[in-house]
């Protein structure tokens, strides 16, 4: 397996399939333009993509940078073979080089696989807290 970083649109609308929803072509252009946004891939022997990590650092005037992992995605074929936490690690890498602090993550509390990744890339469990979203985009349903 190789992990390399992407900084051009063809590989992602190529591997759409490691996402969510299929990738914005804007959204990955800026996100791909942006300073401090980082993507990676792992990509099997035969050169398919088998999973992406990305990654946004922030920073705050009273803590300095950290590093946020954004999402983490491993195709279904891929799975229980070190990738996820390959991603992980490789990110902390890129994190540790640019200053950042820590890196933390958010997941859901039942996603066992999730937080088994996680742990075995080094995190720790910080106190729970609770997430507050706000939906911006007119029409939602909590208008």
């Amino acid at each position: 397996m190789r992990v390399e970083r992407i900084k051009d649109a063809a590989p992602v609308l190529a591997a759409a399939d490691l996402f969510d929803a299929p990738p914005i072509a804007a959204a990955t252009e800026r996100f791909l333009a942006t300073p401090g946004h980082h993507l990676l891939f792992a990509y099997d022997e035969g050169g398919q993509a088998v999973g992406m990590i990305s990654g946004v650092e922030m920073t705050h005037p009273d803590k300095g940078t950290e590093m946020f992992i954004y999402e983490l995605g491993v195709a279904p074929v891929a799975r229980l073979q070190g990738i996820g936490a390959r991603l992980v690690s490789e990110l902390a890498g890129i994190a540790r080089e640019n200053g950042c602090y820590g890196m933390w993550v958010g997941t859901e509390v039942d996603n066992d696989a999730a937080l088994a990744t996680y742990r075995r890339a080094g995190a720790t469990e910080e106190t729970s807290f609770t997430l507050l979203n706000w939906d911006l985009i007119e029409g939602s349903a909590d208008d």
